[in-house]
């Protein structure tokens, strides 16, 4: 059954969010649904990222556009809640958001990649953890080729990336939830369940 919510309500369990999985599985179109049903309830962790913005993309809405050189600033005085690079492109999460989110009464929702999901749970910060998965590698490698944004070579690295987190995912213990994105409405329902689930029973 669906929970019963209202646009404005918290969960019962507000601790962060942590939503990860392969690039171009739907990770952001299953949280960006959350946000449009849920208004006021949730906010975006915006990262910060070295690489260069994609099409339609806005700094400080999508990412936070950095030189290498401010993001080795930032982690060299511990800024970050965990940072990684891909793609010869660093990523990081400013520890300032989990606070932010809380000082504003919402709940923080973190999209982040598996070496993140390893440091965020090395620093002990509580979370629920969420991984997406795609129906098969096939169906994940149509998506990624669908954007139309990337060249071959780094479509490769995402398809290696992407091994790689599906056997982390298979680790017990790692995520609280796993949801297999094969049909964008039913994946969905299954990410809100869990998300308004009480915290004993999550």
């Amino acid at each position: 059954m669906a929970p019963t919510t209202t646009p404005s309500s918290l969960p019962p369990d507000t601790r962060p969010l942590v939503i990860s999985g392969p690039s171009g599985v739907g990770k952001g179109t299953l949280y960006n649904l959350l946000f449009t049903r849920h208004p006021s309830t949730f906010v975006l962790s915006v990262s910060c990222t070295t690489r260069s913005p994609r099409p339609g993309e806005v700094d400080g809405v999508h990412y936070r556009f950095v030189t290498p050189e401010q993001f080795a600033s930032l982690a060299s005085e511990g800024g970050f809640l965990e940072h990684a690079q891909f793609g010869g492109n660093r990523y990081g999460t400013p520890k300032s958001v989990v606070e932010e989110a809380r000082d504003a009464g919402k709940v923080v929702v973190l999209d982040i990649e598996m070496e993140g999901v390893k440091q965020v749970k090395a620093t002990g910060v509580e979370a629920r953890y969420v991984f997406v998965k795609p129906p098969s590698e096939e169906e994940l490698e149509r998506r990624l080729r669908g954007r139309g944004t990337e060249k071959e070579e780094s479509i490769q690295k995402r398809l290696r990336q992407a091994k790689l987190e599906l056997e982390y995912a298979d680790t017990p213990g790692v995520h609280d939830k796993i949801i297999v994105n094969d049909d964008l409405e039913r994946a969905y329902k299954e990410l809100e369940e869990f998300v308004y689930k009480p915290r004993e029973e999550a």
